[in-house]
């Protein structure tokens, strides 16, 4: 039998989802959870085989929840469900060790085939999804990325080198290196670009 525990806000979807999983004769879901947070608890106590989990959840993401496992060496397997087909976010989720990553709007048939692959071993990406590792690289460093998060979060270069125990120049020259590899015109222009390719959050 394999044991899943789902992970997604909207309480609608999740509960089909169970009771999807839950007709198959070889499934059984274990526990349900509303946000990332809840959904590594119930990993770290019911010890499922699978974890199905929208890539954005409130509290921590799928892929927060994929990276702390990956870290811990838990061996539950990780299937990301998403809408968002961006390059950094499929990135994140290939050096997390998620094992499935599939379209919401996938098949049902494709999930529960995806299920019992990822059992096995094997690896399952959805075919419109796999294309993106070819899509343009995540050209920031990870303390470029830390600078811009907290600019996103409205922070000013004092402030963020604050934060960060950085001189207000050093802050300056990091915010002047990643506008000339986004090619933005503006900190917001910045913040907007590596958004919408899943490079920051």
């Amino acid at each position: 039998m394999i044991r899943i525990v789902i992970g997604e806000d909207q309480g609608l979807l999740r509960g089909a989802l169970a009771t999807l999983l839950g007709l198959e004769d070889d499934m059984e879901v274990v526990a349900q959870a509303a946000n990332g947070e809840e959904l590594l608890q119930l990993i770290r106590l019911h010890r499922p085989d699978v974890c199905v989990a929208d890539i954005e959840m409130p509290v921590k993401t799928g892929l927060d929840v994929a990276e702390e496992l990956h870290r811990s060496g838990d061996p539950c397997r990780m299937v990301i469900l998403t809408t968002f087909a961006r390059p950094g976010y499929f990135q994140r989720a290939i050096g997390a060790g998620v094992a499935g990553y599939l379209l919401k709007d996938s098949p049902s048939d494709q999930l529960v085939r995806a299920i019992r692959d990822v059992c096995a071993g094997k690896r399952v990406i959805a075919p419109e999804l796999s294309l993106l590792i070819w899509e343009k690289q995540n050209p920031l460093t990870e303390r470029e990325q830390e600078i811009l998060s907290l600019a996103a979060q409205g922070l000013n270069l004092r402030e963020i080198g604050a934060k960060l125990y950085l001189s207000h120049g050093t802050v300056r020259n990091y915010m002047s290196e990643i506008m000339a590899k986004l090619e933005a015109g503006s900190r917001i222009e910045a913040v907007d670009i590596a958004r919408s390719n899943g490079w920051i959050r």
